[in-house]
């Protein structure tokens, strides 16, 4: 009898090892993130790309805020164009993080996201923080 994983034929080795190799460009994940930080070793801005008021309740330490609907030509234009963002958002059941790796991406900026989101980052028992305050963007917010 054949179980539903193996119904369809696995990649072959080869297949499986480009693919998995390239996940790396796109990908990575917060355990990392914690570590460049804890290493000073951070050469990317780490981006949450929730709505403000979100962003306020809780989020990643060293992360600044950019809802995906803020993520324009002009409000991206402080950034030099070869900046790595590291984009997060509520959690692996949210694609507002998809939406703002495409935008970041269409713009001509090098984008990584961060696997598992806040989520993520509470699994493996990782703090967040609390901000003080901070300054809405353009009224914009992303609903994830």
């Amino acid at each position: 009898m054949t179980s539903l994983i193996s119904e369809v034929a696995p990649a072959s080795p080869s297949e499986a090892l480009h693919h998995f190799s390239r996940r790396f460009a796109f990908e990575t994940d917060c355990s990392d993130v914690y570590h460049s930080q804890k290493t000073g070793s951070v050469d990317y801005v780490l981006v949450d790309v929730r709505s403000n008021e979100a962003f306020l309740q809780a989020h990643v330490p060293g992360a600044i805020n950019i809802p995906t609907r803020a993520i324009t030509e002009e409000r991206m234009a402080a950034y030099a164009r070869d900046t790595l963002f590291v984009v997060y958002c509520a959690g692996p059941h949210c694609n507002g993080v998809h939406r703002a790796a495409v935008r970041l991406a269409s713009l001509g900026f090098f984008v990584k996201e961060m696997l598992g989101g806040i989520t993520g980052w509470v699994d493996e028992g990782l703090a967040l923080q609390r901000a003080e305050s901070a300054v809405p963007v353009d009224g914009f917010s992303c609903e994830c």
